[in-house]
């Protein structure tokens, strides 16, 4: 319980009879806006609390995955606000290399055209002109799920601050040693026609065939197998063990490769598993990484056998073939000449493909530039081992330390046109320069800058940093850095947060970019299969949130959000948390209209209904629990205590139970009109980081202030009373009870029922006409004959049923269950009496048979209960 300073009591408040998200969503987000609510200020003496967006593709649209993520960030940061942080939550949008370019390309192709055909500058000016037009849309969804972000700041990794951060940091790497070009074995995709690094790459099981090769002459013949049989046109040598003996005699020998007018060594490495196959391999250095390092330690030649689009280049019969049409066409070649020994097909096994447009990976010979990452990557891993970044949940720490302790060198050049170009100029006589930002490039005939442009992740990984102003040291850096949480998929924590780890901490002298990083699941359909476009199972949530609002949307996400763990959504609870939503904007009506305030400080609690008490201590138990939840990011039990407390015990139980007050009216209905006014104004605080837009109605209606943006967040009161919540919670029994014991006998809820209620010597007697509200129970008057009796709590509710229900028919079915249930009893209890069965049953079985026999014993205690209390004529 707290006092607000911009809360004024609500005068004559009135809400509509219905809730329309649609009618007040765009109307209080924009209000928010020009507010400037969400702006943050770096002269500011209050505690900084920073968050900057995973910034989405300039491509994008909203998804589920999006809004999920968003909806947790924006209830972090309206929270941090609430409690008086100076909050930053920064936006922004990623340029995408390649997917940008290929819009673009593919705008060009309608047109008849190539990139080529209008050269590097024109293209790139359509790009800009193609982001200006249609990029960014998503920013505009983000408006429409609520997010707070401060558009003040908006980046984008190729605007102008953001491009010098790119060239310092690539200047500075260069200078330290830490950026090479080196001649390596990359990942090529034939299609997008780039580079890309390893965690691009997605493997999955493809059928493919594995084919036996003879290769050599006569007695100098060994066998080879191979998935690839384009590459043999590559091929420098063939490797075996060294401890081998069956290959030991032509270890140095020369030997036929087939197809060609070439003969090839036979090397010793030790890389070759003498147990695998033949115990022999092929050797293309040019177009595998492991082949590639045997080629390093025998000096042995590199032949790049196919061009950029995966076409074979070899002179001869297959000169101009796809790969794929090369290796029928080599297989069939090699079958004619019996040099094949073995086909297998189909033969499964795990291939790469390009992550964005799925074509199958080419290794390939390249000449790329690579970030040395021995060092980066030790001091990325020591942060979080010496407690500096905290990795939540924290057993993700097992596979970021797997990664990271493992990290290759990483290839950042990219063949595209889009993207920051590589800022290092070629001269005449060989010179190489690399020009930092505030440096002239160097000009004069033979002077040209590198082609290729930076791995779009390399951009992104300045983020936290390059955002905030740096190389400049601002306000903001020197105010919002280090950043506070990193809030993102567990699927991008190689591709992303590794890169920023390492570059944070090398550009800000050993600072750590973000304090903690919080790592979400996927979302995942409502049967937990993964979403897709490909699938029908893929949902636009722009759609749910026209038919439900945005703060369903949200609610529902939020609610499945465990930590780590893949979040399962399906419509049907996107319906029940709009349900949830009607049903705050229909309690806080009633309550308004009953006289709900929160007018002058709240009565003595010695003036209160043990009621109110109750209510009251639930609530700073909640608020408690609300915030222990939200420094753990438990997303999903934020989301269900407060469900549970505002629905169940606020408009269930508490306004049920003080209906009977407010009616008679007096003083008593005014000191409960006022714990229900500050019980709403506490629970709106409380829901409204995450359901934004229906609290800021309610609670500005009822208090009056100017928003619920900028109000306090709750805090804890202290005040308990387990004797309220103990009298409360025997209440609850007695209403439970007859409620379930009326339905057993197939009484409506609604239905009247004349009772006589022995509530004396209880602290249940001041609570009988809310009990009798609550039950539909009518005064026992004349005529009363009392034909069922319960004992519940220490009182007696006794019954009249008769010309409801025929007790007759009634004993005969409840008697008809109860042999039942004691047969289910008999059956599991002789099982788990049996040693024997006991022995092999296996555990499962077991336990499911224990399950059953305690059901068993449920139902024979309130089937047997349910038969006493029924008359006996």
């Amino acid at each position: 319980m707290t006092e607000n300073s911009s809360q004024q009591p609500a005068s004559n408040p009135e809400l509509p009879t219905t809730y329309a998200p649609a009618d007040v969503e765009g109307k209080l987000y924009e209000r928010w806006v020009e507010r400037g609510y969400f702006e943050a200020d770096a002269k500011s003496e209050k505690p900084p609390y920073t968050i900057v967006i995973p910034p989405p593709n300039v491509t994008g649209a909203l998804h589920l995955g999006h809004a999920f993520q968003v909806t947790l960030m924006d209830a972090l940061t309206r929270r941090k606000r609430m409690q008086g942080f100076e909050t930053l939550w920064l936006p922004g949008m990623d340029h995408a290399g390649i997917a940008t370019q290929n819009k673009v390309e593919q705008q060009l192709g309608e047109e008849g055209k190539s990139r080529h055909d209008i050269g590097r500058d024109a293209f790139t000016e359509r790009v800009w002109q193609w982001k200006d037009e249609y990029g960014g849309r998503i920013l505009g969804q983000l408006r429409r799920l609520g997010a707070g972000l401060d558009w003040s700041r908006e980046r984008f990794t190729m605007d102008e601050g953001l491009s010098r951060a790119v060239q310092k940091i690539f200047k500075d790497l260069y200078g330290d040693g830490l950026i090479y070009r080196a001649e390596r074995i990359i990942n090529w995709c034939p299609r997008c026609l780039t580079a890309i690094s390893d965690i691009e790459v997605d493997y999955q099981e493809d059928d493919g065939e594995l084919v036996s090769l003879k290769y050599g002459e006569g007695d100098d013949t060994l066998v080879v197998a191979t998935t690839r049989v384009e590459t043999m046109l590559g091929d420098t040598a063939v490797a075996v063990h060294p401890d081998d003996e069956r290959y030991a005699r032509l270890i140095g020998k020369r030997i036929k490769l087939p197809l060609t007018d070439r003969t090839i060594p036979v090397v010793a490495d030790t890389h070759v598993d003498p147990e695998f196959g033949t115990g022999a391999v092929k050797v293309t250095p040019a177009h595998d990484p492991n082949d590639f390092a045997i080629g390093q330690r025998h000096d042995l030649e590199s032949l790049t056998v196919m061009d950029e689009r995966g076409v074979i280049t070899v002179p001869g019969p297959f000169q101009g073939l796809d790969r794929f049409e090369a290796r029928s066409a080599i297989v069939a070649a090699l079958r004619e000449q019996g040099r094949v020994v073995a086909e297998k097909r189909p033969y499964v096994h795990s291939v790469g493909h390009c992550s964005r447009c799925k074509t199958t990976i080419e290794p390939r010979l390249s000449l790329q530039w690579w970030v040395k990452v021995e060092t980066l990557a030790q001091a990325a891993g020591d942060a979080v081992r010496d407690g500096r970044v905290a990795l939540h949940p924290k057993e993700m720490e097992k596979r970021y330390f797997d990664w990271v302790d493992n990290l290759n060198d990483w290839c950042i050049s990219r063949q595209l046109w889009w993207g920051h170009r590589i800022p290092v100029w070629y001269g005449p006589d060989g010179e190489v320069v690399c020009v930092g930002p505030d440096e002239e490039p160097p000009t004069g005939e033979g002077w040209t800058q590198d082609e290729d442009v930076l791995d779009t992740w390399f951009s992104s990984g300045l983020w936290p940093f390059s955002t905030l102003g740096w190389p400049e040291q601002t306000p903001d850096l020197e105010k919002f850095y280090s950043t506070d949480v990193l809030l993102t998929g567990h699927d991008i924590i190689f591709f992303w947060v590794v890169r920023m780890m390492m570059f944070g901490l090398y550009a800000m002298d050993g600072e750590v970019p973000f304090k903690t990083v919080a790592l979400t699941g996927l979302v995942r359909d409502e049967f937990g299969k993964k979403m897709s476009k490909s699938n029908p199972n893929a949902v636009d949530p722009l759609v749910w949130m026209d038919a439900y609002g945005s703060d369903a949307v949200r609610f529902t996400l939020a609610n499945g959000a465990n930590p780590g763990a893949d979040v399962p959504i399906g419509e049907d609870w996107v319906k029940a948390s709009r349900n949830f939503a009607n049903k705050i904007w229909n309690a806080t009506r009633f309550a308004l209209m009953n006289g709900a305030t929160i007018e002058g400080p709240l009565p003595d609690p010695s003036a209160m209904t043990a009621t109110d008490r109750w209510i009251l201590s639930r609530l700073n138990e909640t608020v408690a629990d609300v915030d222990r939840y939200y420094e753990d990011f438990q997303f999903a039990k934020i989301s269900d205590a407060l469900y549970h407390f505002a629905w169940d015990e606020v408009f269930d139980w508490y306004v049920e139970l003080s209906k009977t007050t407010f009616f008679a009216g007096g003083e008593q209905a005014k000191v409960s009109g006022r714990v229900l006014g500050e019980v709403l104004d506490v629970t709106l605080r409380l829901l409204h980081p995450i359901v934004p837009f229906v609290t800021e109605t309610l609670w500005t209606t009822l208090t009056g202030g100017e928003s619920v943006v900028v109000a306090d967040w709750p805090a804890d009161s202290g005040f308990r009373d387990d004797a309220a919540e103990k009298e409360i919670e025997l209440v609850q029994q007695v209403v439970t009870e007859v409620r379930r014991f009326k339905g057993d006998q197939g009484l409506k809820p609604g239905q009247r029922v004349p009772a006589e209620l022995t509530l004396t010597g209880t602290a249940l007697a001041p609570h009988e006409p809310a009990i009798r509200q609550l039950l539909r129970l009518e005064a026992a008057g004349d005529g009363f004959h009392a034909t069922a009796s319960l004992p519940i709590a220490g009182a007696t509710v006794a019954l009249d049923l008769s010309g409801t229900i025929d007790v007759a028919a009634e004993r005969k079915r409840l008697t008809k269950d109860l042999e039942a249930a004691q047969k289910e009893k008999a059956q599991a209890t002789g099982k788990l009496g049996n040693e024997a069965f006991l022995a092999k049953a296996p555990d499962n079985v077991v336990d499911k048979i224990r399950g059953r026999l305690a059901k068993a014993e449920a139902d024979i205690e309130r089937i047997g209960a349910q038969l006493a209390a029924l008359p006996q004529s």
